[in-house]
């Protein structure tokens, strides 16, 4: 009987060269299309594990780890100075979902910097910034502002410390006058003081302390008119025990009880 030769099925050619194509473990440097280039570890043809990120049109470069052809985990990001070329650390940090996520340190072009908590790309969490003024926050953020609270440490020596809210000064503060020794505790409404009690504080060790101390001061029994009454930004009421008894104080102020913000 004639033999009948059957031909060997074969898979298109295309489908061994994807076969070969595909990435796994420690490869060499690898170019995209684009001219961006990889070196490091792969997994299931995406970049999983170490490896280093060259990116053409910015010359940027990413060293740390991958995860599933994202930078998550532990790296830093680096791009070249528009003069000198030299290479510019921008990050060092944690990632998520290629996005910077964790603790990490942020370097900005104006010589600011970040050191604390990342979520989604933005400064949340706790962090510490330096501003090229010379001012220093330490604090709680939420969506790269100020929010929560914090402390606001200025050149001049001053200092707030108190609560924040979309990078304004909001709710109970202390507002520190160390040259002069005196401290103003009140309430802020979005960067504005509303009201609140000015004191001498620690005025021996003050550099340039005021020529005479402040009144004796009933911190429980004033009331500040609101700004919008008077026209200013704030108005503190100072009475000794002395000259304003307390019922008087408070119904001057339209206030037969007035009540303090809570203290800590």
């Amino acid at each position: 009987m004639p033999v009948v030769k059957h031909p060997k099925i074969r898979d298109p050619l295309f489908h061994e060269w994807d076969r070969k194509a595909q990435k796994c473990g420690l490869r060499h440097t690898v170019y995209a299309v684009n001219g961006d280039q990889y070196t490091g570890e792969w997994q299931d043809n995406l970049k999983h594990g170490k490896g280093t990120q060259i990116w053409k049109n910015t010359g940027a470069i990413y060293s740390g780890d991958w995860k599933f052809g994202k930078r998550d985990g532990y790296g830093s990001y680096s791009v070249p100075d528009p003069v000198t070329k030299e290479y510019r650390k921008m990050y060092t940090g944690w990632w998520q979902n290629d996005q910077r996520g964790g603790r990490g340190m942020y370097f900005y072009s104006n010589g600011e910097k970040y050191d604390g908590e990342w979520r989604e790309g933005l400064r949340s969490g706790w962090g510490k910034m330096h501003y090229k003024d010379g001012s220093v926050y330490e604090g709680q953020w939420l969506k790269d502002k100020p929010n929560g609270r914090g402390v606001l440490r200025l050149p001049n020596g001053n200092r707030y410390e108190g609560g924040w809210k979309e990078g304004k000064k909001h709710g109970p503060g202390k507002y520190f006058y160390p040259d002069k020794g005196q401290l103003l505790e009140g309430i802020w409404v979005a960067d504005i003081p509303k009201c609140g009690a000015l004191v001498d504080f620690e005025r021996d060790n003050a550099a340039a302390p005021t020529e005479f101390p402040l009144p004796e001061v009933i911190t429980w029994k004033f009331w500040c008119l609101h700004s919008s009454v008077l026209g200013s930004a704030l108005q503190v009421a100072f009475h000794s025990s002395r000259d304003f008894p307390h019922g008087v104080c408070a119904q001057s102020f339209g206030q037969h009880h007035p009540k303090w913000p809570h203290r800590d």
